[in-house]
């Protein structure tokens, strides 16, 4: 993030260790491995997010079906496909994702687009900060879909 002009998402020590235990224990937080080694880690949380109650300057795509959130994506340098591997995997899980970022991930926020979010708006953290907020939702294929 640092090399790409984020300079200001993950400061002060996040996330921090109580952050990264809290989601080992609630089960969601997740890695992706390369052999036997770990390039990636993210967490997919099913379920309300309380920071994505209110959206501003947009809104969601729908605020009726449950949704996955997609926090904290992390990768080892060097490893191409990474987002495009978590987003698909996630969408393996649950149909309808959100994701915010900071305005400055600029990388990410391409990313985004490029896997077919859609930005939404404006939402606020606990703390108070900004970030952009995307959602995509895939079509659920029924039995009139299939020939």
């Amino acid at each position: 993030m640092r090399a790409n002009g984020n300079m200001k998402q993950w400061t002060g020590n996040y996330p921090s260790d109580e952050i990264l235990q809290n989601d080992l224990k609630r089960g969601v937080s997740h890695v992706v491995l390369f052999g036997p080694t770990i390039v990636a880690t993210f967490v997919l949380a099913i379920g309300e997010d309380p920071t994505y109650r209110n959206i501003y300057e947009g809104q969601w795509l729908n605020d009726i079906l449950p949704y996955g959130t997609i926090h904290r994506i992390a990768s080892l340098e060097g490893y191409r496909g990474i987002g495009h591997f978590v987003f698909d995997w996630s969408f393996k899980q649950i149909n309808n994702l959100r994701v915010d970022t900071h305005r400055d991930n600029t990388l990410m926020r391409q990313l985004l687009i490029k896997e077919g979010f859609t930005y939404c708006g404006i939402i606020y953290l606990l703390n108070g900060d900004e970030r952009l907020a995307y959602q995509q939702i895939k079509k659920q294929l029924t039995y009139e879909d299939i020939d």
